[in-house]
């Protein structure tokens, strides 16, 4: 039987803590003053190979990048046009 280890709130985080992702649309800005960028990801390995979501996301990111999801649960709620 294996047991999953819990990893402490002061270990650093590595790139075996998520599951990858890669983006293949970037959607639009989100938030009030834009910082959060919505994007459309397919997942790239575990129980949701293969599954497109949609994330908001902060900082740079465009079409091709790879990220690590820490869950494939949530998903973002759609934009809302003005």
């Amino acid at each position: 039987m294996s047991r999953r280890r819990q990893r402490r709130s002061d270990e650093p985080e590595t790139a075996s803590d998520g599951t990858p992702a890669e983006v293949i649309q970037v959607v639009g800005r989100a938030s009030t003053i834009g910082e959060v960028v919505q994007v459309r990801v397919r997942i790239l390995d575990g129980r949701d190979k293969n599954r497109v979501i949609t994330r908001n996301l902060r900082g740079p990111v465009r079409e091709g990048d790879i990220m690590m999801l820490r869950d494939t649960e949530r998903e973002a709620r759609n934009l809302r046009r003005r």
